[in-house]
């Protein structure tokens, strides 16, 4: 959630917010300014069965950039079901913007001497069609865009890809749409972590981006026991309905405002001429 910006008084309660002292929720166009004491939270945990008990791996990627089809991956987090935590480092041969080092601190001195891209991200995919062989579930916060990139890096270099019509995905961005519906405003990773209060220390490092995620999957089957009903199948097929909801609900804004428009049916992968925006 953002601050606000200008003061005002809370929606809720009525009382007066100081300039930074509350927080905008809302939709673009309908904000509305809230006090600390009125800041939304998440149901309490409840005892109840569903997709949340089983384990699940994770996967988060740092990047050159934003756009999932032409930026390159610079560092990984595989994070097992079975408790083993893969990290690694790579050399993508071009050049990093400033603008992406301020946000995950690679440089190319930092990175010269990792595995070239095609080295690395073979075990990534065999990782990856491993968890499909077993039927685990992948969590990736905003999944069309990592899942994405992997998919035109696989392009790129030559590799094989996983069969990704087999994935099973949870996808803690698009879920947490399917409940707030956008009411929340604009919820980045550390937005989410922070309504699950979930900690997330080292925000945009692949290992630290993928352990919340993961737990904010399983906080979010904890306390919501109606998303959590049913199988990762169920799951799949709620997350696609979700992210297309999502993309028409922007889309409607989008067209009035001159904004790009995004694509309904891409997740969890975008298709080639669209782009999925990083989130995380």
């Amino acid at each position: 959630m953002r601050t606000n910006k200008y003061a005002g008084l809370c929606a809720d309660c009525g009382v007066i917010v100081a300039i930074a002292a509350g927080w905008l929720i809302g939709l673009p166009g309908a904000w509305r300014t809230i006090c600390p004491g009125c800041q939304p939270k998440p149901p309490a945990r409840a005892d109840h069965p569903g997709w949340h008990e089983v384990p699940l791996a994770s996967l988060d990627f740092e990047t050159t950039g934003v756009d999932p089809l032409t930026d390159r991956v610079l560092s990984f987090a595989l994070l097992d079901d079975r408790g083993h935590d893969y990290t690694g480092l790579i050399d993508p041969g071009v050049e990093i913007p400033p603008g992406s080092v301020a946000v995950h601190g690679l440089t190319a001195e930092s990175l010269r001497g990792a595995p070239a891209p095609a080295e690395a991200l073979v075990e990534v995919i065999a990782w990856v069609q491993d968890l499909i062989d077993r039927g685990v579930g992948l969590v990736v916060f905003n999944a069309a865009y990592d899942l994405t990139m992997l998919r035109a890096e696989a392009d790129r270099w030559g590799l094989g890809q996983p069969d990704w019509h087999r994935l099973l995905v949870v996808d803690p961005f698009v879920i947490d749409w399917g409940i707030e519906r956008g009411a929340l405003g604009p919820r980045r990773l550390t937005d989410v972590a922070a309504y699950y209060s979930v900690t997330l220390d080292n925000a945009h490092d692949a290992g630290a981006d993928a352990r919340a995620a993961r737990e904010i999957a399983y906080e979010i089957g904890r306390r919501q026991p109606t998303i959590a009903a049913g199988t990762l199948d169920d799951l799949m097929g709620w997350q696609r309905y979700w992210f297309a909801e999502r993309a028409e609900d922007w889309n409607r804004y989008a067209a009035t405002a001159g904004r790009s428009l995004d694509d309904p049916q891409g997740w969890p992968l975008a298709r080639t001429t669209v782009t999925a925006a990083r989130t995380a």
